[in-house]
């Protein structure tokens, strides 16, 4: 089970990254950015879904 929290945080790990990818290549590529800034959103969002399945699944662990 702590695997899957490892796994909850690297989501917010990658999104940085995608961020930094982002802010890097803005003047560069715009559509290359935009992508990243999508990834970033997937990965937040993936985050809290994540999180929140996990306390689902503790919670019915525990009735």
């Amino acid at each position: 089970m702590k695997i899957l929290r490892l796994f909850q945080y690297a989501y917010i790990a990658f999104a940085a990254l995608f961020l930094w990818d982002a802010i890097k290549n803005w003047s560069m590529d715009r559509n290359r950015s935009y992508m990243s800034l999508f990834f970033v959103a997937l990965a937040v969002f993936m985050f809290f879904f994540r999180k929140r399945f996990a306390k689902k699944f503790k919670d019915r662990d525990k009735a």
